[in-house]
């Protein structure tokens, strides 16, 4: 059987087209939105790899190489599965832009429902952090750090990370935490995940199938690409009995 989707985004940005070419169309400014670690050729025919949390997403080929306008890339697989990304820049004059990006494809199989799911919460993090990024740091690079751990009881996790947070309860968006010595604030919250930005950083929890959590997290700071500046990827207390 299986299912066709699309998902479209909508990202008005603060930044010109060639900064957000740089965002979505090298492998350093994926690295300051997405998750893992991301390598790509540039170029119709080249190639988009990503690894995050001992994984790697399927390697897509670029389809489309218009800088700075249009980027596509696409994974076709051998059991029918689709994953096609299309993103479209348009300046709005000056230091202003609106990206349009398109994630469609096929899930094959019967048993498409959870991935299906699970995608859609995991795009809007990613997307809802892309859009922060271009708003609050453009420009700028960041390191990504991941790692994961096992989860059983989700009720409990979101409770256990809201009070390492400061607060008596699950996060909620636009909630005020401190994590890390750091202020924050919560910018996005869905049923897999939690998106917190700081000053210096993303700290993003989400839900890595089957029974684990994932943190992906992308630092900015200037000292964050040194090993010694690594902060622990969960704050204390956060995750703990759940």
């Amino acid at each position: 059987m299986g299912k066709e989707f699309a998902f479209t985004e909508i990202i008005e940005a603060a930044a010109t087209p060639e900064q957000v070419w740089d965002a979505i169309a090298t492998g350093p400014g994926i690295d300051s939105w997405f998750m893992g670690h991301t390598d790509l050729d540039p170029g119709e025919g080249g190639t988009v790899r990503t690894e995050a949390g001992g994984g790697r997403i399927p390697v897509s080929t670029i389809t489309t190489w218009q800088p700075p306008g249009l980027l596509s890339h696409r994974f076709d697989g051998p059991d029918g599965r689709i994953l096609a990304y299309e993103f479209l820049i348009e300046s709005r004059g000056g230091s202003a832009s609106t990206l349009r990006v398109v994630t469609s494809g096929f899930l094959p199989g019967d048993d498409w429902a959870d991935e299906y799911e699970a995608m859609g919460f995991g795009l809007a993090l990613f997307y809802g952090t892309l859009a922060e990024y271009l708003a609050w740091f453009p420009g700028r690079l960041a390191r990504p750090l991941t790692a994961v751990r096992p989860v059983a009881d989700w009720t409990a996790a979101w409770l256990s990370l809201g009070r390492s947070l400061g607060l008596g309860r699950a996060p909620a968006q636009g909630d005020e935490v401190r994590i890390h010595g750091e202020s924050g604030v919560v910018y996005l919250v869905n049923e897999h995940a939690v998106g917190i930005r700081t000053g210096t950083a993303f700290y993003r929890y989400l839900r890595a199938l089957p029974g684990g959590v994932m943190a992906s997290h992308h630092l900015f700071s200037p000292t964050a690409f040194s090993p010694s500046a690594e902060p622990a990827p969960w704050p204390a207390g956060a995750f703990e009995g759940a």
